[in-house]
């Protein structure tokens, strides 16, 4: 899923569940018991568009493991009119539901047979103006207000329109049936198998899913027109629009039809589904989501007039489109085992996306802005009020309070410093196995470590366990002695206190030239860094820089002592740093500008560099610090806008 925008969100831990011996046991339960399982729904609803209302039915093949009297699923904003289970034909004596906890349970006369049976309820509810579970979302049409169906069940909002397991590892086959107006476009994950025209009603019956997640299920019914295109291994995709504005989906396509092919490349498993829709929502919560095979979106996250559109919005669209599709691998394919794991989602899908477009538009540098994501990342992390990117959830409703900029662009900042460390080689064949390895099934954190130690050799668990349990991230104080570089860490907070906190952080580092850059774990609290002999030499004639974090790709801040700091200025005045690092180095300055050291004069240095780069997109992504620095001391701010003054006459 795609956020409306980055924040950083307020965690607040669940009770614990309790137990008993009867009905009442499951109220409060953080997660539904395991001794019972679906295999396969098949799933029956009628939308009402006029009355806003819907109807279904649903006949769920449960795998009953252990001894129970008791169906423990999830359900909310239903009336479930009729339930039964067929092992031999059994009603439940007892229908309860735990509104606050979204729970469902039935129980039974005696024990329920081991095995497989058939659970059949039939249920209604209605389409809210909420924009989650089942919905509807009005627009236009011949001058007309008129409704749409939509669905947006991550995270846990599938149990509003169908009971279910509503819970990650609970994946199923689905096979859905929808009735509807016979004018309508009704769409779901996979293609139509069969439609059936009966007057004003149709029936439209859909082929059956293979293995995923309740909340990829996604249901589109409305007046649309498209446009169509192949990938290269023959998969359908297209974009679905409101009429009269299919032309304004064919960037998005050409986009989404790239993005196939390259992640099928990218992780060796050819995209797992025969169709892909990408559909403009008018009233949607989320910038986008990944559904299955039908991904939705708000209209400005995937329309583009080329006309009107600004170049800021053609970028965006690519971004949101890649990423979504990138989920169709790290997500759907293999899926998080429980939301602890939500930022291994959306943390590898935003790199990822990265990836696809930088293939795509090479003319973009978007790596390079990229690193506005990363900047943006060390600021909220560095405020006592951040929280761990792997955050344990013991509650559905704790689930919404992680999708922030922690899990979005941390996560994604983490995952390329692993990669810069790793190599993008070896990276991307140990990612190409672990999709293998865990396809239609569940994964956490730990399992996708412990493939690419299996890989490369390299301690991954415990290199980035550091990283991903405990908030915030460690700044580098850098100092040199001889031809060492004494280095020691320590938690970097904005407001200057100190808190504990060490890592193993992946320290890349350039002496000079940018070509073998050495790369090594700094595990322990102080240790120092070799300088090579050719370091030594350019020391002793005066062209000597070194620069730790080459190219910012690493999740952690740098600060060098006088002597460093002087040659780093050196080359950035004499433009022998990369753009990246240009960029990059506003670390250092930032560190020091927390701690009351920087020199006034420093700061029009750093702005004669940004103006030498001649490239528009480094000024994004170094709008952070500059803000910084503007609204926290008025001599700075001063010399900003006298820097300005004079530079643009």
């Amino acid at each position: 899923m795609h956020p409306r925008r980055a924040r950083i969100s307020r965690y607040i831990p669940a009770r614990r569940p309790r137990t008993g011996g009867s009905v009442a046991q499951f109220r409060g339960q953080a997660r539904l018991p395991r001794f019972a399982a679906p295999r396969r729904y098949e799933l029956r609803l009628r939308p009402d568009l006029v009355a806003c209302t819907f109807s279904g039915s649903v006949a769920i093949t449960v795998a009953v493991s252990a001894p129970t009297r008791f169906l423990v699923l999830n359900a909310a904003d239903l009336s479930v009119d009729r339930a039964s289970i067929h092992f031999q034909v059994l009603a439940p004596e007892e229908v309860v539901f735990f509104k606050d906890d979204g729970i469902l349970v039935l129980g039974f006369a005696k024990q329920l047979p081991l095995g497989e049976g058939v659970l059949k309820m039939d249920f209604n509810g209605t389409l809210n103006d909420q924009m989650r579970g089942f919905y509807r979302s009005k627009y236009q049409h011949k001058g007309k207000e008129r409704n749409m169906a939509v669905t947006q069940f991550e995270s846990v909002d599938a149990r509003r329109c169908f009971p279910c397991w509503d819970e990650p590892a609970f994946k199923a086959k689905f096979k859905l049936t929808l009735e509807v107006p016979s004018e309508l476009v009704a769409l779901s994950n996979m293609p139509v198998a069969t439609t059936t025209v009966a007057g004003p009603i149709k029936t439209v019956r859909y082929e059956e899913s293979p293995l995923m997640s309740t909340y990829l299920v996604a249901i589109v019914v409305g007046l649309f027109e498209y446009v169509e295109g192949v990938t290269s291994q023959g998969t359908r995709v297209r974009v679905y629009t409101q009429v009269g504005k299919s032309s304004q989906g064919r960037f998005a396509l050409d986009v989404g039809v790239k993005s196939l092919d390259l992640y099928k490349d990218y992780f060796d498993t050819p995209y797992p589904l025969p169709k892909l829709d990408m559909v403009a929502i008018p009233d949607f919560s989320a910038g986008a989501m990944e559904n299955y095979g039908l991904v939705t979106f708000q209209d400005v996250a995937l329309l583009f007039d080329e006309k009107s559109s600004s170049a800021s919005s053609k970028q965006n669209v690519a971004i949101i489109v890649a990423h979504e599709l990138a989920h169709q691998w790290f997500g759907n394919l293999v899926t998080m085992e429980w939301w602890t794991h939500l930022w291994l989602n959306e943390g590898f899908a935003t790199w990822v996306s990265h990836l696809a477009v930088d293939s795509i538009f090479p003319q973009w540098n978007i790596w390079t802005q990229f690193l506005d994501n990363t900047t943006g990342a060390l600021r909220l992390d560095s405020l006592e009020e951040s929280h761990p990117i792997e955050v344990e959830i013991n509650q559905a409703s704790e689930v919404n309070e992680i999708f922030d900029a922690i899990s979005y662009d941390k996560g994604a900042s983490l995952i390329r410093m692993l990669q810069g460390y790793l190599g993008a080689d070896r990276f991307q064949k140990a990612l190409a196995s672990y999709i293998k390895k865990y396809a239609y099934s569940n994964a956490k954190a730990e399992d996708l470590w412990a493939v690419i130690e299996k890989e490369t050799g390299e301690p991954v668990k415990d290199l980035m366990s550091t990283w991903t349990k405990q908030k915030g991230y460690p700044v580098i104080n850098a100092k040199l002695k001889g031809n060492d570089i004494e280095l020691d860490q320590a938690k970097f907070l904005l407001d200057g206190s100190s808190s504990p906190g060490m890592w193993i952080v992946p320290i890349t580092s350039g002496c000079g030239v940018y070509e073998t850059p050495k790369k090594f774990l700094f595990k322990l609290k102080h240790d120092k860094l070799v300088i090579a002999s050719q370091c030594a030499d350019r020391k002793k004639g005066g062209n000597f820089w070194t620069k730790l974090n080459i190219n910012g790709t690493g999740f952690y801040r740098v600060k060098y002592d006088e002597e460093l700091a002087a040659a780093l200025q050196n080359a950035l005045e004499t433009n022998k740093l990369s753009v990246m690092d240009k960029i990059g180095t506003h670390n250092m300055w930032h560190v020091e500008f927390a701690c009351n050291i920087l020199v006034a004069g420093v700061i029009t240095l750093i702005l004669q560099a940004l103006l030498m780069t001649h490239m528009p997109f480094v000024w994004p992504a170094s709008k952070h610090w500059l803000h910084c620095y503007v609204y926290c001391t008025v001599i700075v701010g001063k010399q900003i806008l006298v820097f300005f003054h004079t530079s643009t006459r």
